[in-house]
C-alpha cells in the first residue's frame, strides 16, 4: 500500500472534503485522518458494502455513504498503491463501485420538454438509447450539478430520460426538481433509483474484451462512447452505457438489486480487472481535465467560465426558444458574447516543490494574484505536478509562466492545455 505521505494519501484530505459534497469526520494528521477507517453505523451501504471490506477496502464518510477510498489489506489480489491503481486503469480495466450515486427515471409525454427545462441538454435531439454530459443550471445561471442524460427505450416505460447526478449533490438536485415541477406542470413522473440497484463503472483499454467475453452475443465493437444498450450478465438484464470519468474507454453498468452482488463478483474476477476506488477515481479524472463538483464547479461557475460551453446542445442555444432551460440568461449571454466573463478554468503543471491544493493562489510572477487552485495533485502517469484553477484572462493562455503559492511559497508553474493525458473515448 501507498505510503500516507506520497500521492494520494496527502491528498485525500482535500478529496474527501468536499469531493461530490462528502464532509468525512477527520481529525489529528490531516495525511493520516484521510484514510482513518470510520464507523460505518450511521452511513448508508452499497449493495456490494460486503464485497468491498472482504477485499480490503479502506472504508471512508464519503457523501454520507460507507466508500473504499483504497484496497490496502497487504497479500490481497486488488490491493494496489493509489499510482499503480491509476496506471492499471490506464493499461487494463479497473473495477469502480459508484452505486451511491443517484439515477432518475423521467416518463411522461412532457418528460423529454422538463429535462430539457433543468438541464441544457437537447434531450429531444438525441438518438435513442444515447446520451451526453450536461449540467443542470439554477436561475444565475450557476451550475448545481453536473450530470449524465440519456435517452432510453424498454417495454416496460417506452422511450424515457434515464438520468444520473452525483451522490452528495442528489438532495438539493431532486428538491431543485421537485421545484421546477410545481412551475411546470405537465404530464412528467420522476422515479428516483438509487440504493436498490448496483451502479458500476468498467474502466480502462480492456474494459470491452471483459464484457465481450461475458455476452457474447452482443457486439461492443460497434457501440460508439455515449451509446447505451441493454446487456445480459449473469443471467440479469442489465443497461450497459459506454462512458466513464476517467479518460478511457469504459462502461457504466446499471444493475437490478437482485443480481447486484453476482454481478460485480463476476466482474472484479475477469483476469485483467482490479477493484479501484476513490483516490484513484479522482487523479484519473484530473489527468483527464475533468471537473469535480464542489471543486471545479459550483453554483457560482458558469459553463463558459469552467469551460464546458459544449454541454450547451446547439438547439438550446435560441434566446427566443418556448422552453428555455432555467438561467439560459446568463449562460447564453457569456457564450454569446466572452467579454462578460473573466476567468476561465485552466490547467497548468508545477515545475517545482510539491502539488498545489485546492485553494492555492495562482500569481503571475511579480506577485499580482490571478487566481486559484481548485483541484491538484501528482500525477500518477506523466509524474509531474498537475493542477487546474479558475484564471483570469489573459493570463488563463496555455503557455503562460505563473507561480503557485503553496504553504507560504511560491513555485513556478506554465498553463497547460488539458487534458494532461491523452483521452481514448473509443469510436466504432
Amino acid at each position: 500500500p501507498i505510503n500516507p505521505s506520497s500521492l494520494g494519501m496527502a491528498s485525500l484530505r482535500v478529496i474527501l472534503s468536499r469531493h461530490l459534497g462528502a464532509s468525512p469526520r477527520v481529525a489529528g494528521s490531516p495525511a493520516a485522518a484521510a484514510v482513518r477507517r470510520f464507523s460505518t453505523a450511521d452511513l448508508k451501504k452499497t449493495l456490494v458494502h460486503d464485497e468491498h471490506v472482504e477485499d480490503g477496502g479502506k472504508m471512508v464518510d464519503f457523501a454520507g455513504y460507507s466508500m473504499p477510498v483504497q484496497y490496502t489489506k497487504t497479500g490481497l489480489h486488488h490491493t494496489l498503491s493509489i499510482i499503480d491503481s491509476t496506471k492499471w486503469t490506464r493499461e487494463n480495466a479497473s473495477l469502480f463501485d459508484v452505486s451511491h450515486m443517484c439515477s432518475i427515471r423521467w416518463t411522461g409525454k412532457d418528460a423529454f420538454d422538463f429535462v430539457e427545462r433543468v438541464t441544457t441538454a437537447d434531450v429531444h435531439g438525441l438518438n435513442p438509447m444515447t446520451g451526453t454530459l450536461s449540467v443542470i443550471p439554477n436561475e444565475a445561471g450557476g451550475v448545481i450539478d453536473d450530470t449524465m442524460v440519456s435517452k432510453c427505450h424498454t417495454k416496460e416505460h417506452g422511450e424515457h430520460v434515464y438520468q444520473v447526478v452525483n451522490a452528495g449533490c442528489a438532495p438539493k438536485d431532486l428538491k431543485h426538481f421537485e421545484e421546477q415541477l410545481g412551475k411546470f406542470g405537465g404530464d412528467v413522473k420522476m422515479e428516483v433509483l438509487w440504493d436498490d440497484r448496483g451502479l458500476y463503472a468498467l474502466q480502462g483499454p480492456k474494459a470491452m474484451e471483459v464484457l465481450q467475453r461475458l455476452s457474447p452475443s452482443t457486439d461492443l465493437k460497434s457501440v460508439p462512447f455515449g451509446q447505451s444498450l441493454w446487456m445480459p450478465i449473469e443471467g440479469a438484464e442489465c443497461l450497459v452505457t459506454r462512458c466513464g470519468y476517467t479518460g478511457e474507454d469504459g462502461f457504466e453498468v446499471f444493475v437490478p438489486g437482485s443480481a447486484a452482488v453476482p454481478v460485480w463478483r463476476k466482474l472484479k474476477g475477469e483476469p485483467e480487472v482490479r477493484l479501484a476506488a476513490l483516490g484513484a477515481r479522482d487523479a484519473l479524472r484530473l489527468e483527464a481535465g475533468l471537473c469535480l463538483y464542489g471543486h471545479d464547479l459550483d453554483e457560482d461557475i458558469s459553463p463558459p467560465e469552467a469551460g464546458l460551453t459544449w454541454v450547451v446542445a446547439k438547439a438550446r442555444r435560441d434566446p427566443a426558444s418556448k422552453n428555455p432551460f432555467v438561467g439560459s440568461q446568463r449562460i447564453l449571454g457569456e457564450i454569446a458574447d466572452k467579454s462578460l466573463y473573466k476567468r476561465l478554468r485552466a490547467g497548468f503543471i508545477s515545475l517545482s516543490g510539491p502539488p498545489a491544493r485546492e485553494g492555492a493562489e495562482i500569481e503571475t510572477p511579480d506577485g499580482k494574484t490571478v487566481g486559484k487552485v481548485t483541484s491538484g495533485t501528482m500525477s500518477p502517469c506523466i509524474r509531474k505536478n498537475i493542477g487546474m484553477g479558475y484564471i483570469q484572462k489573459p493570463f488563463n493562455k496555455q503557455g503562460t509562466e505563473l507561480q503557485v503559492v503553496v504553504r507560504g511559497k511560491r513555485y513556478p508553474a506554465v498553463v497547460s492545455k488539458m487534458p494532461f493525458v491523452p483521452t481514448k473515448y473509443y469510436k466504432p
